[in-house]
């Protein structure tokens, strides 16, 4: 059947299985956009406040569901707002594909009205990006997005197409997307050798200690991480982007790992004999000092993507590609233990070195509400945070024990990120309460989309950690630049319950610890309506533990 290029990738969308969009419109979208007015009953396009906020808002549907999440904007501005939303999903490996409309293809390259070369500008930030100017490219162009979004290490893929191309008639046929479309998924082949080396590795190990990253989520291979760590009786330690993909209420789990790991993981990983890193990129924030990081022990490294073995960190044990089918071999050669004498100096670790912070009956701890949105909800929202010290609060005292549960900009650190990913993590799952922990610095970046939330009647918890401060460049400045407080002050007389309800939210201020469970069990209340509730802080309250810049990870300062 022939119909025009806007209606192609409708077709192509819906083939996907997208029944949700995030974008805004525009002059060089405007085909687009009228060809999802005609398909409004078959896919729900969700009208942010701004082109950033409908990134950040298909990334939080992509890691709210693991499926795919969609943007849409015009060309120029429009698709120059999309920037940091996909460089955000690029860092973390969310699948993604952002379409953007161009000028037409007789006006490229003239500075024509609202162009950029928006491909030129996000090759660094996709996994791959397109730009369609022949109609005829179109389907299988939208096609090829959408599998190299989701193959393999996941990521975004930008789709840059014409006016003209929009507006143009094809022959389309509709085709059922098949399992290895595009792609070819395959990894050099482990030999038998291998595995049996990786094996020997673990059972000879006296010491060991696994990192669980987001890559086991992606892979599903959270039930073969937890078999490992149990048969073999090995801690586990999770990266920021690997929270739930180990319980955290597990007796093998130590925490997070790194610069504001606990002091149990960061103590094990030095002390430990084999390191066994799982879908994971050995980032910065983990490893800190690299000649000093687990000295004394021989490193596996179990990835899909070969590009990051060996990248950061000297492999003795390199194992690339599907994480879950690796992990079952692994298994099945391994030797069960219990009650080995590494497990009791982990626990005595834990029992001297637990999060601590102080618990005034008298003053707002952040830690403190923190434990009580995991106690109210039962330990089963999504969290969702923008960056900073909120960011970490929420990954040390909420307990997460599924992988999806915590959203967050970790690679990147994207300010203003938390409230879109809230919006769309609330619409991809909309059976769980979902929940934006959130600092005020962040917080006024993208609060526009309050706005959205409120239009679609979304029951949205934004939990304000108010400090009046850029908190964790103040606490730095504090602890490494002898308190010279440069432009971290941002006490503007903001009143954020005001805001909230100019906007149609509900707003409530807590100054007490006495006021936070009412404040929170009213939010949790409320099924169609945003509920922005103020905790004011103080600016002075700081994340530890902490690892100084330059430090090794068992250099750990503590409160």
């Amino acid at each position: 059947m022939k119909i025009l290029g806007a209606d192609v990738i409708i077709e192509c969308l819906k083939e996907q299985g997208v029944d949700t969009v995030f974008g805004y419109p525009g002059g060089q979208a405007i085909v687009i956009y009228d060809a999802l007015y005609r398909a409004r009953n078959e896919i729900r396009h969700i009208l942010t406040s701004h082109e950033q906020g409908a990134s950040h808002a298909a990334d939080g549907y992509a890691r709210a569901t693991g499926k795919v999440g969609v943007c849409i904007a015009t060309s120029g501005p429009g698709a120059t707002n999309l920037v940091t939303g996909i460089a955000t999903a690029y860092m973390d490996s969310v699948p993604m594909v952002a379409i953007t409309g161009q000028v037409p293809t007789g006006l490229l390259g003239k500075d024509s009205f609202q162009e950029v070369d928006i491909t030129g500008i996000t090759m660094p930030i996709t996994k791959h990006n397109f730009i369609v100017k022949d109609v005829t490219k179109l389907a299988d162009t939208i096609r090829k997005a959408f599998a190299i979004a989701r193959e393999g290490r996941p990521g975004p893929v930008l789709v840059d197409i014409c006016k003209d191309v929009t507006a143009t008639e094809m022959e389309y046929t509709p085709r059922t997307p098949g399992k290895d479309d595009y792609i070819s998924n395959k990894y050099h082949e482990i030999s038998g050798e291998e595995f049996e080396t990786a094996i020997r590795a673990i059972n000879n190990a006296s010491r060991p200690v696994i990192l669980s990253g987001a890559g086991v989520g992606i892979a599903g291979a959270e039930e073969e991480v937890r078999s490992l760590a149990e048969s073999a009786c090995i801690p586990v330690s999770t990266s920021l982007m690997g929270m739930g993909t180990f319980p955290g209420t597990h007796e093998l789990f130590m925490g997070m790992v790194g610069m504001h790991g606990t002091k149990t993981s960061n103590y094990a990983v030095h002390n430990c004999d084999l390191f066994i890193a799982i879908g994971n990129r050995f980032s910065d924030r983990i490893v800190s000092k690299v000649s000093s990081f687990a000295p004394g022990a021989e490193v596996m490294h179990i990835d899909v993507d070969s590009a990051e073995v060996g990248k950061n960190i000297s492999v003795d044990y390199p194992l690339v590609g599907n994480i879950k089918q690796i992990l079952q071999t692994l298994i099945k050669g391994v030797e069960p233990k219990k009650d080995t004498e590494w497990i009791a100096k982990v626990n005595a670790w834990k029992e001297k070195y637990p999060l601590k912070y102080n618990k005034s009956s008298e003053v707002l701890r952040p830690q403190y509400i923190v434990e009580r949105l995991h106690e109210l909800t039962s330990g089963d929202a999504v969290i969702t945070t923008e960056v900073g010290q909120h960011q970490m609060w929420a990954a040390q005292y909420y307990k997460y024990t599924r992988f999806r549960q915590f959203v967050s900009s970790g690679g990147l650190g994207t300010m203003g990120y938390g409230l879109g990913a809230c919006i769309g993590a609330q619409l991809g799952r909309p059976d769980k309460k979902v929940i934006n922990i959130a600092g005020d610095g962040s917080f006024r970046m993208n609060l526009n989309e309050l706005a959205t939330a409120v239009e679609y009647k979304l029951p949205i918890i934004i939990a304000l950690f108010n400090n009046r401060a850029l908190g964790m460049v103040r606490q730095w400045q504090e602890l490494f630049y002898d308190s010279r407080f440069s432009q971290t002050t941002i006490d503007r007389g903001t009143n954020f319950k005001a805001l909230a309800e100019a906007f149609g939210a509900k707003g409530i201020n807590v100054t007490h610890p006495d006021q936070v469970d009412g404040a929170i069990r009213a939010a949790l209340s409320e099924t169609d309506t945003p509920v922005l509730i103020n905790f004011e802080i103080d600016k002075d309250d700081k994340v530890f533990p902490i690892v100084p810049p330059g430090a090794g990870i068992n250099e750990v300062v503590d409160c």
